[in-house]
């Protein structure tokens, strides 16, 4: 398994940054032997990032780490800005380039299971989920109503899923039924899949040197 040095991964995330159309107003790197439990990073960088997000009227920082909805919390409060990890952007790209219903989906319950957990002193905007909250029960909090509005999507989610893979499989089930050789192109994002397909069956695929620019399966024929 390849790793990547700490400059690496930054660069990625500034790639992942740009494809989701974010403007960078300034870049930190910080090596620690462990992590702070409470906000991930020291309280001295901590207060550096805050000082640096005030002075560009920044409106978001992206953490090249996972972040767990404790930390989270923590950093938003001492940077007084919206604070988002690198899973929660990548799905974010995910969402903008999803294309087909299964993609769609996909992603959807990405969000919303990456969503559970972080529902707590968050307030969490439940209108994009379809819709207001519903009624509540007699002493149901609202971080509880949110967690049964959110559960009850995600098992909605979960079964359309699985009758768009049922309809898939029957697709899939005729093409192999044919006498016809089949071949998958697979590679990491931005490996030039989308061109190289395009050049071998003359199709008009989505082609960008941005990352996760293309997610959705595509078949074509090759003469």
């Amino acid at each position: 398994m390849l790793e990547y040095s700490a400059e690496e991964s930054l660069d990625e995330l500034r790639a992942l940054a740009l494809s989701a159309g974010a403007e960078i107003a300034g870049e930190f790197l910080q090596h620690r032997d462990q992590p702070d439990p409470a906000t991930l990073i020291g309280k001295g960088k901590l207060e550096e990032i805050a000082g640096a997000a005030a002075s560009a009227s920044a409106d978001l920082i992206l953490f090249d780490h996972d972040l767990t909805a404790s930390q989270q919390r923590n950093v938003e409060r001492a940077v007084n800005t919206r604070v988002i990890d690198r899973t929660q952007l990548i799905l974010d790209i995910f969402a903008r380039h999803a294309r087909t219903r299964e993609g769609q989906l996909q992603v959807e319950l990405a969000q919303l299971q990456y969503m559970l957990p972080r529902l707590g002193g968050r307030g969490i905007e439940m209108s994009q989920l379809g819709g207001g909250i519903g009624t509540r029960g007699p002493g149901e909090t609202q971080l509880e109503t949110d967690r049964r509005k959110i559960n009850r999507r995600i098992r909605q989610v979960k079964e359309q899923i699985e009758n768009v893979r049922r309809v898939r499989a029957q697709q899939r089930q005729r093409r192999e039924s044919a006498p016809i050789s089949t071949v998958a192109l697979v590679g990491y994002t931005n490996a030039g899949k989308s061109t190289l397909f395009n050049a071998l069956t003359h199709a008009k695929v989505f082609e960008s040197a941005r990352l996760f620019a293309t997610l959705d399966p595509t078949l074509r024929s090759v003469e």
